[in-house]
């Protein structure tokens, strides 16, 4: 399972890098991405469900921080 921290990071880069990112894996790998900025929490999965890639996780980790797997399509 590759991570991907962008904690730290204003959106929208924690998505600019995951789709950036995705792209280096393989169908079928999974993607951890570790992100605290709150806008992150909609367009991730929203751009994760229109590219097909399956969500198997999303969680709180803290007062501002998530964390969401994916299986890439």
């Amino acid at each position: 399972m590759a991570i991907l921290d962008t904690r730290g990071k204003v959106c929208p880069f924690p998505l600019v890098d995951a789709k950036n990112f995705i792209q280096t894996l393989q169908s079928g790998e999974e993607l951890e991405i570790l992100f605290d900025c709150t806008q992150a929490t909609e367009t991730i999965p929203q751009w994760a469900a229109e590219e097909g890639h399956e969500v198997i996780n999303f969680e709180v980790l803290g007062d501002a921080e998530w964390t969401i797997k994916l299986i890439k399509k």
